[in-house]
């Protein structure tokens, strides 16, 4: 029998999924790694338009997975500090990383366990495409994000 709460159980099943994609997800024509190794962004153009010039800024990036928007970010000249709940994205994202010479932090955990693992404000909090279905509670994840956020 399983002793999780619900909330526990779920984000374990959601870990082991994602876990369990990663390795597609490097190969697949959609996230395009050779390009990205290369120099290419991962970033669309309406998110860099929206974000306009970050360089210098501290930001973290929530659900990171394997860290190619993360390191884009970071070739814009931001500090950052990516976060996923997957510790094969992480491990893939640190060996990316270190293959782009990419300046960047990344944290393996729950992200609601953050505050945890994690000390300082940001100027900015970024995720994007897809993630906040993944999550069982919203005002939690919007809690954490005022927190970590300079208002």
């Amino acid at each position: 029998m399983n002793d999780l709460n619900p909330e526990e159980n779920y984000i374990a099943i959601n870990k082991h999924s994602w876990n369990n994609r990663t390795d597609t997800h490097l190969k697949s024509d959609f996230y395009n790694l050779a390009g990205f190794l290369k120099g290419e962004t991962s970033l669309n153009s309406i998110e860099l338009a929206l974000l306009g010039d970050i360089s210098g800024k501290k930001i973290l990036h929530l659900q990171c997975h394997f860290g190619q928007d993360t390191i884009s970010l970071s070739r814009l000249g931001a500090k950052i500090t990516g976060v996923d709940l997957s510790d094969k994205a992480i491990e893939s994202a640190r060996e990316i990383a270190k293959e782009t010479n990419a300046d960047v932090q990344f944290i393996c955990c729950d992200l609601y366990e953050l505050e945890n693992h994690l000390d300082g404000q940001f100027d900015l909090v970024f995720t994007s495409y897809g993630t906040i279905t993944w999550l069982p509670d919203l005002d939690k994840w919007g809690k954490i994000i005022c927190v970590l956020n300079k208002f």
